[in-house]
């Protein structure tokens, strides 16, 4: 019957020393920890811990957003942990799912959380039509380059490289953006 933390940062520029802290005075003997967006459910110190979790271990969060982003994954994972008699505290938002108002309280937490989320994606979105409207262009700047890059991944395709060869070679993350320049300079040429 252990005590299990689960520490985790969005981005590298964070950093996860409070929620250590706030682990080890909670008493965790071992505490996962990873730099991760929680939008990713596949993330391996989660799955670490996730295979690490016995009957009777308790999973203590530095705060509930840690765990995941999304109420759907988070409530997915403390139905496992219930499913496995594995407690759930989360420090910072006082939850303690041994109790019946802990189990009433991450339910609500968890809906403001994702409302939140919503809220700030909500406004991004309306900050991005805003800037359209008054003229803001986005994507690539120098369309020589990308008339080049387009080039010479057609070049590539016509050699007979497969897409994710291509891929690495020309350093595109997409397999979309190489079938569009495949498109983009094939069109040209017909």
């Amino acid at each position: 019957m252990a005590k299990i933390g689960y520490a985790r940062v969005s981005a590298y520029g964070q950093h996860l020393e409070v929620q250590i802290k706030s682990l080890e005075s909670a008493g965790c003997s071992i505490i996962f920890q990873e730099k991760k967006s929680g939008k990713d459910t596949n993330r391996d110190e989660l799955n670490k811990m996730l295979n690490y979790l016995r009957e009777g271990d308790t999973v203590i969060v530095y705060k509930l957003d840690r765990l995941g982003r999304s109420l759907r994954d988070i409530i997915s994972l403390i139905e496992q942990f219930q499913k496995d008699n594995i407690l759930f505290i989360s420090l910072t938002d006082n939850i303690d799912l041994s109790t019946s108002g802990g189990k009433f309280q991450l339910h609500v937490f968890a809906a403001f959380s994702e409302l939140e989320r919503n809220l700030i994606a909500e406004r991004c979105t309306a900050g991005r039509i805003e800037a359209k409207n008054k003229g803001v262009k986005f994507g690539p700047k120098n369309k020589d380059v990308i008339t080049k890059k387009a080039k010479e991944t057609f070049r590539l395709y016509k050699l007979g490289l497969k897409v994710k060869d291509i891929q690495k070679i020309m350093g595109i993350k997409s397999n979309k953006t190489v079938y569009t320049y495949i498109k983009r300079v094939s069109d040209v040429y017909k």
